[in-house]
């Protein structure tokens, strides 16, 4: 698509050779009354689906792309529907509907940047009860119970922060170093796409296919809901498919379709790697570690216990996710810094030209870019504004973490967020999740053994949202760049999404911890890395005396293998890297389970055969099935959750006994 302007007109060529004259609206026309409310229902809906998937496995996929699907599909329902009314609506562009999918996903985010199943769940007392109130550093008290009001105000003295840190340096990321962001760069190819003659053949196709499946989801999870009975035991999420041997070992088909649409969108390696762990830990390691009970530790200690199967489990998990995360953490800092030093020595050359002179849609692109100014002021006056708030609110709240911890978090933020956006940008993987460790290390070693569980959880916090927020920020402008949108209307969309997303979270939380029973190691909602978190802080305070007889050396090795494995496929020949495991998918089933490996690997085998039938089909539709099949699924939670708070029970226990 080649783009150029004539006299404040920008004149665009679409695939049919047509040259048509559009007008870029202004950055305070991007942002539509329509827009706003599409992003709110669509923010949402994927904040309960978000929470669901932080809840159960704690693995959300990327779903950027979906979100710039279903904000398209919204609108062009929304304009048929008033056109067949006799309404005139304004035209639909490409830059509204990047402002919509921007919008929704900074609203969705703070499901999982916010740490609600992870760090700020690990605060509540039933997790500190798992993690054994008898343990050294996990103190009595320290923990605090969720509530709305609290959480809520940590999210807003935190997250807009992480908005404002970048900013100034939008144009060096994006333009001057040319950072790909792949999944920003892929949202911004779908909604060009969408917004053409021949795009929106296309976008009908992937409309009808998005709603039929929503639909079949929606009517599948109301059907099985009769059938669940009020027992965690009953209905088709447990039904033995395999045998009753094997669902002992959580080996079983439990027909979700949320997870059958994730593993539609994530990698076959990712979803291979999950059932490689599964197998490893419920198929083999578990089963024998179990035969040694009275031998590695007692008999009759509770199974929640961290000195009986379940440390070996927690501890173990959190191995496999350091030694990933180490590596992983070393190899984008060296990455980034290698890619900055020879840009740096480009530049010092002056050997520049041997790029290509940029085309006349990069030069308008870029032209649009830097053209929206954002004063520097107002990002440096609203980051020591907020950060401001924040040193004095978060100490407030809580009584563990010092003033001066905050405020080294806030020195340190800018430099890390920079680190982890650049390093997105080349690799498209956001790390905050590892800086986050990092910090939580840290800060639980300062804070000693009365404070270090709750300032080690809390300073995760802090950097993690930070940083994960810089480089989803970055994500969102390479999007606006590619598809000519405004950066004041991205920041701005950012802002109204970070702030709906700030009380829709908490409440959506509240929601599932009302009506469901959150942390139940035997249940649905087992919340895998509130365990792990508060155990990551524990360790940081006490060190290895935590852990269970010889579980230090399975920890040692399973280390050293997510080392290994990580190096094996950065230096191994292609055709045998790609059939390594990643640690990071392995260790998730480690404490879960294997049935949610086994519905995404039938996602994943779904499109392998489709794509082996029809790979044009199956690249036009595998997005929009996918989509419909979590959204389905995940808007059934909200009447689900509902009854649930009105004691309305299903009518049907289904169970299977042996004979």
């Amino acid at each position: 698509m080649a783009n150029m302007e004539v006299e404040g007109e920008q004149m665009v060529e679409d695939s049919g050779g047509r040259e048509e004259f559009k007008r870029v609206a202004p950055w305070n026309k991007q942002i539509t009354v329509r827009g706003l409310v599409t992003s709110l229902i669509i923010g949402v809906m994927y904040s309960v689906v978000a929470m669901k998937l932080c809840l159960t496995t704690g693995l959300v996929p990327n779903m950027n792309v979906s979100a710039a699907l279903v904000a398209f599909v919204f609108v062009k329902t929304w304009t048929s529907l008033l056109h067949k009314a006799g309404f005139v609506s304004a035209p639909f562009t490409r830059q509204e509907n990047t402002m919509i999918q921007t919008c929704a996903t900074a609203c969705y985010t703070m499901t999982f940047a916010g740490g609600f199943g992870s760090y700020l769940l690990g605060l509540n007392k039933r997790t500190y009860e798992q993690a054994g109130v008898d343990t050294v550093g996990n103190v009595p008290g320290s923990y605090k119970e969720p509530g709305f009001g609290w959480m809520t105000g940590f999210l807003f003295v935190t997250a807009f922060v992480g908005l404002l840190a970048l900013v100034p340096l939008r144009k060096i990321m994006i333009i001057d170093y040319k950072l790909t962001y792949p999944s920003g760069t892929a949202t911004a190819v779908l909604i060009n796409g969408f917004h053409t003659e021949k795009g929106d053949e296309m976008a009908k196709k992937q409309v009808k296919g998005f709603v039929r499946f929503f639909s079949m989801s929606f009517l599948w999870s109301f059907f099985q809901w009769f059938f669940s009975g009020s027992d965690s035991s009953c209905g088709f999420s447990q039904f033995p498919t395999f045998g009753l041997k094997a669902f002992k070992q959580s080996f079983y088909f439990d027909f979700s379709m949320t997870y059958v649409g994730a593993g539609m969108i994530c990698s076959h390696l990712v979803n291979l790697s999950l059932l490689f762990g599964a197998v490893l830990s419920w198929g083999v390691m578990w089963p024998l570690i179990s035969d040694l009970k009275g031998t590695w530790f007692p008999k009759n200690i509770p199974e929640s216990s961290m000195q009986s199967l379940n440390g070996y489990k927690v501890f173990i998990a959190i191995a496999l996710i350091l030694g990933d995360g180490l590596y992983n953490f070393l190899k984008i800092i060296y990455f980034t810094g290698f890619n900055m030093y020879t840009k740096i020595n480009q530049k010092n050359l002056k050997i520049l030209e041997d790029e290509q002179v940029p085309k006349n849609e990069d030069l308008k692109q870029n032209e649009l870019f830097v053209r929206e100014r954002i004063p520097v002021w107002i990002s440096c006056v609203g980051y020591v504004i907020f950060s401001v708030i924040s040193i004095i609110i978060i100490p407030l709240m809580f009584r563990e973490v010092k003033w001066y911890y905050v405020v080294v978090s806030y020195l340190l933020a800018p430099a890390l967020g920079f680190c982890n956006a650049y390093g997105a940008g080349l690799t498209d993987m956001n790390m905050g999740y590892n800086y986050g460790k990092v910090a939580l290390f840290v800060m639980a070693a300062m804070a000693g053994n009365d404070s270090g569980v709750v300032a080690g959880l809390v300073g995760c916090g802090l950097i993690k949202t930070i940083v994960s927020i810089c480089a989803d920020l970055m994500h969102d402008f390479k999007t606006g760049h590619l598809t000519l949108t405004s950066p004041r209307s991205m920041l701005a969309s950012q802002f109204i999404g970070t702030a709906i997303g700030c009380v829709v979270a908490p409440l959506t939380f509240l929601l599932f911890y009302n009506a469901f029973d959150i942390g139940n190691p035997s249940g649905e909602y087992k919340a895998p890395y509130a365990l792990i978190y508060r155990n990551m802080a524990i360790l940081g305070v006490q060190g290895f005396s935590a852990l269970p007889l010889h579980c230090l050396q399975l920890c040692y090795g399973f280390f050293a293998f997510a080392v290994a494995s990580n190096l094996a496929r950065d230096f191994l020949p292609e055709r045998v890297a790609k059939f390594i495991p990643l640690p990071i998918a392995m260790a998730v089933p480690f404490l879960v389970g294997a049935y949610f490996a086994i519905d995404m690997c039938v996602g994943s085998l779904v499109v392998f055969v489709w794509t082996k039938l029809d790979a044009g089909k199956a690249k036009l539709m595998v997005p929009a099935v996918a989509s419909g099949l979590i959204c389905g699924d995940g808007m059934w939670l909200l009447p689900a959750s509902i009854l649930a708070l009105a004691k309305v029970a299903p009518p049907i226990c289904m169970t299977f006994l042996a004979t």
